[in-house]
Formats: structure tokens, C-alpha cells, sequence
């Protein structure tokens, strides 16, 4: 038997891994399990988000604006550099740079906070007890007064594509392509697919997503997924809604997939195909059925509102419990579940949760829609404001989207902001702190915004909730 902790974190991921340190900041001993190896075939902190999803996705989304940009968008602000060329290589590499430094500093605050790292794989058993296989295949057992469970989640795949080599592969096989591919094909028009189409098609190749769902983004406010439609079309995207895909071949270096829509059964050639119709809670033996630790039919946790399961001690987090599988939500149930644990009355707020989708131009939305107010019987009011209006999306020369912000009319109060453009996932966080301090949109009217700024359409959007936006003409409207 080894040691006994506090606490131990099954999961390293963003959710784990603040959990641990919010933990060991209260004067918790603990621990955290993870089995992630790198592609340097080294043990790595960071789960899915740091080391395949967010952080790797953002650099080359980052990368590649800045190359569409510099190609086509610098003649016309009077700057001339020549021809501009690609490294996807080096592009690649300095992903990669990224990817190490945030791990490593990951794994800089375990040890700063004496966090014991217990690399490889973590069951839980009875009592509350934690197994850790390590990677030479050898078994430690590990007591504990409170278990986190945070193991995250790992892509769909599809029985009728299955994986295969650099051809056909999912999320995180499409950031590792060392060239430009001729043309890709995405199964999947959601957050995951729009990404990573994006990346592909700004450096040349011909993007096909095949989406299933008959509705463009179902999830976001439908002004603004209307916006986001017209706008990646626009920059080449070709998205086709109600379309199932019913297959793949791999022939020599292409692929043939094969997909149904109204017209019929088709097929057609691609260079590439990603796999991108969500990811699944990854719960595989993390509990042994002697841990008595209830799930559903889908694999998930059941938790109660603090993230605590049936079993007193024993907690999820994340992306392996109720609610969207977001970073940022695993992370903030970390901090509320470490805080509880060393007896602090930590809640957190459902009802604020931002989204974002990393395009360009972004998408990002917090509360509620006006499809779910008029469901819900609530009387709303809207206001709304252009970029093309804004003198500093102007002078950017990045004017696409508009920003919408909705308010409970019997009370004034923010329940909604959605928003689409330039910097929209920073623009979002000034709703979300509105939101979450009970803010009125006339608080927002009433706050001063430095001009010239982007945040100045969320001013202008606030009055325009009463008709008296300064920039456009007002009109009352619901």
C-alpha cells in the first residue's frame, strides 16, 4: 500500500489539472494520475485540450489567419511584401513549440505545489481507493479521502470510416499534416469541423463539410448562424446540411466517400477525410463496478449540483458529466469541487457558461436565444449593432458579424448575448460578467467604452435595446 492523500485526480486534462492545484493551494496533499504520452514519447500534463484540441488547433488557426491575411487582404492596406509563400512544416513545428511550453509549465506548477504526478493509467476501486497502472504495465494502489474523477473525452469515430494512417483520421490527426492537401473532406459542420476546415481551406485546399443535422449551427442564436453561414461560404466553405455519409475507401493516397442527400446516393474523391462529429465522455474502466459509482447509458457521471456522485468523497468533473464539454467548465468544477472539499461553500454558475467557436470570423454566445426565451414564454427585448458600423472594425478592415444582447423586459436584466466578428470571444466575456452580477442592459448603456474600440458595439448594442443607439438608425423590435 502507498501513500494516502487528500486528494487524487484521476485526469490531467483542464479539468484535473486545476483541480489538483486549486487542491494543493488549500493545503490538501494530493495527487493527480495521467497516462498522456506525447509525440515525443514523453509522459505530458494537459489531457486532449493542450496537447491535441484547443491550445494546437488555436496556434495553426492563428497561423494560418495570418498568412490569408498577409496573401490577401496587404495590398489593400498599402503593403507590399513580395510573394508570400508556405512552411506547413515549420508552421507545424512552432504548434508544437507552443503545445511543450504550456505542458511544461503545467508540469512547473505540480511540482511548485507539491502535487505528486502518478504517471499512467488510474482506476478507481472500493473505498475510495485508486489503482494506477503505470506505462511499464505494473499496479500501485493509492488510499484517499476524496477521489475527482476528470478523464475527459476522446473523439467519435465511425464504424464506416474507420481511421486510417494520414488519410482518413479525426481531430487530431488533421493538425499534423506536414502539406497542403488538394482537398478535405469533414464529416461534420460543428464547432470541431468549422476549425479545422478553416485552417485547411485558408491554406489552399478545397474544404467539402457533409453535416447530418438539417440546421446550420442549431446550437447558436439563428441571426447570428445565419451570419456565420453566409460568411464562410463567402470565404469558400462549402457546407452541405442533411447529408449522411454512408462510407469510405481508401484507394492508394485518396479517399472515396460515399454520402447520401435528397438528390440520391453520391460519391466523391478526397485527398483527406476528418472524422468530426463530437467526442464521447471517455469512462472506460476508470471505476471498478466494486466502486459503486452510478453512470448513464451514455457513460456519463451522475453528479449531483457540485459535482459530488452517489458515492460520498467521490467526484466528476468535465467533460464526464451533465453539461457541454467545454475546458473552461471542467476547469471551473475543478476549482468548486478542490474549494468543497476543503470546506468552502463553492458553487458555480450553469446559467453563464461561455461558447465559442475559434473561426473567423468567431462565434460566441453566452445564456439564452430568443428560440429558447419564446419557448420559454419570457418577454424579451433585443438590441443589436453592425461591425460595419463600428469605426474600429472599420479602420481593421474586418467588418463582418454584428453583436446581439437580450434582455428580460420585466426586469432588464442581461439573459443573452451572441455575437459574431471580430474578437467576439473577448468581446463575450463583458456579457458574461454582466450576466453573472445581475448587470441590467442599461448598466452596460451607462459604462463609458474608450473609442475606438471594438467593445463599443456592446455599448451601442445595450442602447440599441432601447432605441437609442447612436451609430444606426433604431427601430423597436422584439
Amino acid at each position: 500500500m502507498a501513500d494516502v492523500y487528500d486528494v487524487i485526480v484521476i485526469g490531467g486534462g483542464p479539468a484535473g489539472y486545476v483541480a489538483a492545484i486549486r487542491a494543493a493551494q488549500l493545503g490538501l496533499k494530493t495527487a493527480c494520475v495521467e497516462k498522456w504520452i506525447d509525440k515525443q514519447e514523453k509522459p505530458a500534463l494537459g489531457g486532449t485540450c493542450l496537447n491535441v484540441g484547443c491550445i494546437p488547433s488555436k496556434a495553426l488557426l492563428e497561423s494560418t489567419e495570418l498568412y490569408e491575411t498577409a496573401k490577401h487582404s496587404f495590398p489593400d492596406l498599402g503593403i507590399n511584401v513580395g510573394e508570400v509563400t508556405l512552411d506547413v512544416p515549420k508552421m507545424i513545428s512552432r504548434k508544437d513549440k507552443v503545445v511543450q511550453e504550456l505542458t511544461g509549465g503545467i508540469q512547473m506548477l505540480f511540482k511548485q505545489n507539491g502535487i505528486d504526478w502518478l504517471q499512467g493509467s488510474g482506476q478507481l476501486l472500493a473505498d475510495k481507493q485508486v489503482k494506477v497502472t503505470a506505462h511499464d504495465g505494473t499496479d500501485t494502489v493509492y488510499d484517499s479521502e476524496n477521489v475527482i474523477i476528470a478523464t475527459g473525452s476522446v473523439p467519435i469515430n465511425l464504424s464506416a470510416t474507420p481511421l486510417e494512417g494520414n488519410i482518413v483520421v479525426d481531430s487530431a490527426g488533421a493538425l499534423d499534416w506536414q502539406a497542403v492537401p488538394g482537398s478535405v473532406c469533414v464529416i461534420g459542420a460543428g464547432v470541431i469541423g468549422l476549425e479545422l476546415g478553416s485552417v485547411w481551406r485558408r491554406l489552399g485546399s478545397t474544404v467539402v463539410l457533409l453535416e447530418a443535422q438539417d440546421t446550420f449551427l442549431p446550437m447558436v442564436d439563428k441571426a447570428v448562424a445565419r451570419e456565420a453561414d453566409r460568411a464562410f461560404k463567402k470565404q469558400g466553405l462549402d457546407i452541405r446540411l442533411s447529408t449522411r455519409v454512408m462510407g469510405s475507401t481508401v484507394k492508394g493516397d485518396q479517399v472515396v466517400v460515399t454520402y447520401q442527400d435528397a438528390d440520391g446516393t453520391h460519391e466523391q474523391v478526397f485527398d483527406k477525410l476528418i472524422v468530426a462529429v463530437g467526442r464521447r465522455a471517455f469512462t472506460d474502466d476508470v471505476c471498478a463496478s466494486e466502486a459503486g459509482v452510478e453512470q448513464d447509458e451514455r457513460g456519463l457521471f451522475h453528479v449531483n449540483d457540485h459535482c459530488e456522485t452517489n458515492v460520498p468523497g467521490v467526484y466528476a468533473i468535465g467533460d464526464v458529466v451533465r453539461g457541454p464539454m467545454l475546458a473552461h467548465k471542467g476547469s471551473e468544477e475543478g476549482v468548486m469541487v478542490a474549494e468543497r472539499i476543503a470546506g468552502e461553500n463553492a458553487s458555480l454558475n450553469y446559467d453563464v457558461m461561455p461558447n465559442v467557436i475559434y473561426t473567423h470570423p468567431e462565434v460566441a454566445w453566452v445564456g439564452k436565444t430568443e428560440e429558447q426565451l419564446k419557448s420559454e414564454g419570457i418577454d424579451y427585448q433585443v438590441g443589436s449593432f453592425p461591425f460595419a458600423a463600428s469605426g474600429r472594425a472599420k479602420a481593421k478592415g474586418d467588418t463582418t458579424g454584428l453583436v446581439k444582447i437580450i434582455r428580460d423586459k420585466s426586469n432588464d436584466r442581461v439573459v443573452g448575448a451572441h455575437l459574431i466578428g471580430p474578437s467576439a470571444s473577448e468581446l463575450l466575456a463583458q456579457s458574461v460578467l454582466a450576466m453573472e452580477f445581475d448587470a441590467t442592459v442599461e448598466d452596460i448603456a451607462h459604462t463609458i467604452h474608450a473609442h475606438p474600440t471594438l467593445s463599443e458595439a456592446m455599448h451601442e448594442a445595450a442602447l440599441s435595446a432601447d432605441g437609442r443607439a447612436i451609430h444606426i438608425g433604431n427601430r423597436k423590435r422584439k
